[in-house]
C-alpha cells in the first residue's frame, strides 16, 4: 500500500454507453445506436481524475469476482491509482451503469452489485493528517459516515459528493469539510426550489441549509457557486464543445481534491476543477475523458 494524499472511498462500475440521436419513449425501440464499454463509477472516476492531475491517489471499494472487476482494477493501475484497497467480493457482480447519451446529455441507470457490499471493515487504510478523503453516494452511507469520522479525527480533509441523491442522516454532513453537488441534488438535499436558472442568492441559501463546512454547487454551463459560512462566490464555467457530460461532476471533484492536495486554496482549486470539467465533456466516457495537467493548463490559459 503506497503513500497517498488523496484517498477515494466509493464505487467502481463498468459503463455501458449507448449513443443515439434521441432516447426512446416507454415501449419504443430506437435503432442505429452505438455502444461502448468503458470504465466508470463515481469513485473510480474521481480517483483517476485526481491521479491524472498529479495527486498520489488510492482507491477503496469493492468489485465482483467477474471479468468486469478484473478489468476495472487494471484500469486503476494503468492510471497510477493504488487499487490495493479494492476488495474482490466472491459471489457478487461488479457494478454496471447503462448510460444513454443523446442530444449532448445523458441519462443513467445503475446496478450497484458489489458496491453496496463495501463495509467499514474493508477499509484497512488509516487516515492521516493532511490527506484528503473523498466519498459519494454509490456505496453505503453508513460506511461513508464511519470512514469520515475516522478521517476527521485524524486531521484529514473530507469531501462528500452528494450524488446520486439517496436518504442520508443529517449528522453525516457535520463530518464534511467540503460538500459538492449539482442543482438537482441541491434541491433534493435542501428541500429548496432550485432550478438551472435560480439566482446565486437562492443557491447560496439552499447550500447553507445543509450544514457542511463549505458547499460547492456545480451548475454546468453556469460554472459553480462556493458557499462558506460567511460568504458566497460564483466562478464562471470555461467554454467547451460538449460531446458527453458523463463524468464531468466526477472530474470536478477529483480535480478539486488534486489541487487542494497540491496546496491550492479552495477558490483556486474550484477554478482549476471548472477547467478540468470543461476538458472532460469534450470526450466520450467518464474515466477515459479525465484530463491531464497540460489539458487543464491550456484551458486555464485560454480564459
Amino acid at each position: 500500500m503506497i503513500s497517498a494524499r488523496v484517498v477515494v472511498c466509493g464505487s467502481l462500475n463498468m459503463d455501458v454507453i449507448v449513443q443515439s440521436e434521441r432516447r426512446p419513449v416507454a415501449g419504443e425501440t430506437v435503432l442505429g445506436a452505438r455502444v461502448s464499454l468503458l470504465p466508470g463509477g463515481k469513485g473510480s472516476n474521481q480517483a483517476i481524475a485526481a491521479a491524472r492531475l498529479g495527486a498520489r491517489t488510492a482507491m477503496l471499494g469493492a468489485v465482483g469476482d467477474d471479468a468486469f472487476g478484473g478489468s476495472l482494477r487494471r484500469v486503476l493501475a494503468d492510471n497510477g491509482v493504488d487499487g490495493s484497497g479494492v476488495k474482490v467480493v466472491r459471489g457478487q457482480t461488479t457494478g454496471v451503469a447503462v448510460i444513454q447519451v443523446a442530444d449532448r446529455d445523458n441519462a443513467i441507470t445503475g446496478a450497484s452489485g458489489a458496491n453496496m457490499t463495501f463495509k467499514p471493515a474493508m477499509v484497512r487504510r488509516a487516515p492521516r493528517r493532511g490527506e484528503i478523503w473523498i466519498a459519494q453516494f454509490e456505496t453505503p452511507t453508513s460506511t461513508t459516515e464511519a470512514v469520515f469520522r475516522r478521517a476527521r479525527a485524524a486531521g484529514a480533509t473530507t469531501i462528500l459528493n452528494l450524488a446520486p441523491m439517496v436518504p442520508f442522516p443529517a449528522r453525516l454532513l457535520r463530518l464534511v469539510d467540503v460538500a459538492v453537488l449539482n442543482e438537482i441534488e441541491l434541491a433534493q438535499a435542501s428541500g429548496a426550489r432550485i432550478t438551472g436558472n435560480s439566482p446565486q442568492r437562492a443557491i447560496a441559501a439552499a447550500c447553507r441549509r445543509l450544514g457542511a463546512g463549505t458547499v460547492i454547487a456545480t451548475l454546468g454551463r453556469r460554472g459553480c457557486v462556493i458557499v462558506s459560512p460567511g460568504a458566497a462566490r460564483a466562478l464562471p464555467a470555461f467554454k467547451a464543445k460538449v460531446v458527453d457530460t458523463t463524468g464531468a461532476g466526477d472530474c470536478f471533484v477529483g480535480a478539486l481534491a488534486a489541487r487542494l492536495a497540491a496546496g491550492g486554496s479552495l477558490i483556486e482549486a474550484a477554478r482549476y476543477a471548472n477547467a478540468a470539467a470543461a476538458c472532460s465533456v469534450e470526450r466520450l466516457g467518464a474515466a477515459p475523458s479525465m484530463p491531464t495537467p497540460r489539458d487543464v493548463a491550456a484551458r486555464l490559459a485560454s480564459a
